[in-house]
């Protein structure tokens, strides 16, 4: 029903992934030439979006007029069905809030409930806008590091609590994790949420990758557990990871507290923003309402080169690989290999002509590690394997 076997042809379309990565690598590593490296890296995939996406948007284009518009009522509609019927989390249409991203609407989080000087907690590694947007702001970042496990990540609550004892305004948290690519239980997520209630810290809840879980697995909105009333939560979400549509800019903040979207609301007025523009808003529409079909095709083919990448990785002498709950993305650990960062970048660069993540880019505690990305054809996860391989022959 959906060929995510088709090979397209990503080069010269202004793709950040395939195109503008080719000049940072040269710069940041001293390469001659990037031509012919393969990108596994920034978390887009090489799968065309749902038919019934493009459908939408050409439809729309169909009209020669693209005068101001607004988010209509079926737009929300198809968002509040989406995580009712696959997530059984039940949003009012009135907590929606709209912005270009996700990471976009972290910033104007932060900007609304922090000043300067104020301590933003994360649990590290963790996706680098976590602390590059906070540092930016002059905010402070406290870091308090994941345990790690061969297989996992876990949360070490008593030194979380530690750091929430010293002030911390904001707690950020990355749900399904990236790149650990691990779903939270709800014994997790009360937990935490009963923390922020203690230390009146706001949480504020990335869950972009919610909609990619895998069998065994079930996402669990920060929303949805215990006392999440009593907390002061506000939800990330967006269709963008989840459909392939990143380009379109499109992100929802889920705001039940009155006082906290009043907040949201003036900065928005602040700032003169907007919310989905019209084309957009057509894609987002779509996707939440026929596009359950090519999610369910999409994360069984990417769960599958999930499978063929960790036996094929935990055949090389030093590498430990697997499988993650959630996410297309891989979290790899080359630690026993000896090779340090700078020497395992080299490798994957010079010898196997393989651009991969490394893991201090998620913080100092990622060092060890790499982050891959499976989201695309079978074939290219295949000539991905081989260079890897290549790289530490």
């Amino acid at each position: 029903m959906f060929n995510f076997d088709e090979l397209f042809d990503r080069k010269n379309t202004n793709s950040l992934k395939w195109d503008q990565f080719k000049d940072r690598l040269k710069m940041q590593y001293n390469l001659e030439d990037a031509s012919d490296i393969l990108p596994m890296w920034v978390a887009d995939m090489d799968f065309s979006i749902p038919k019934v996406v493009s459908d939408a948007i050409k439809e729309r284009l169909d009209h020669p007029i693209f005068g101001y518009s607004y988010v209509s009522d079926e737009c929300k509609n198809a968002i509040v069905s989406w995580y009712n019927r696959r997530h059984d989390w039940h949003i009012e249409p009135n907590t929606l809030m709209f912005h270009q991203g996700v990471v976009p609407a972290l910033a104007t989080i932060f900007e609304t409930f922090t000043a300067p000087g104020d301590k933003i907690c994360i649990s590290t590694p963790v996706y680098p806008p976590f602390f590059n947007i906070p540092k930016a702001q002059k905010l402070e970042v406290v870091e308090c590091n994941l345990e790690l496990s061969d297989d996992s990540m876990k949360f070490d609550f008593s030194a979380l609590e530690e750091q929430f004892k010293s002030g911390v305004k904001v707690y950020v948290l990355c749900s399904p994790h990236n790149p650990g690519g691990v779903v939270w239980t709800r014994e997790d997520l009360e937990q935490l949420v009963q923390l922020c209630i203690k230390y009146d810290v706001l949480l504020v809840s990335d869950e972009i990758h919610a909609d990619i879980v895998f069998d065994g697995f079930k996402h669990i909105p920060t929303l949805t557990v215990k006392d999440a009333d009593k907390a002061k939560i506000i939800t990330c979400i967006a269709p963008t990871k989840t459909f392939n549509i990143a380009g379109i800019h499109a992100a929802i903040m889920v705001v039940p507290d009155n006082e906290l979207r009043a907040k949201l609301n003036a900065d928005k007025q602040a700032h003169g923003r907007d919310d989905l523009n019209v084309l957009a808003a057509a894609g987002v529409q779509a996707a939440y309402e026929k596009g359950d079909d090519w999610v369910d095709a999409m994360i069984a083919y990417v769960s599958n080169n999930m499978d063929v990448v960790v036996q094929e990785l935990n055949q090389l002498e030093g590498i430990k690989v697997s499988k993650p709950q959630s996410t297309y993305l891989i979290w790899i650990d080359y630690r026993e290999t000896g090779l340090s960062e700078s020497e395992m970048m080299h490798r994957l660069l010079e010898k196997g002509r393989l651009a991969i993540e490394p893991g201090t880019k998620y913080s100092e505690a990622g060092r060890g590690f790499l982050r891959m990305n499976v989201a695309c054809p079978l074939e290219t996860v295949k000539d991905g394997i081989e260079r890897f391989k290549k790289a530490l022959v």
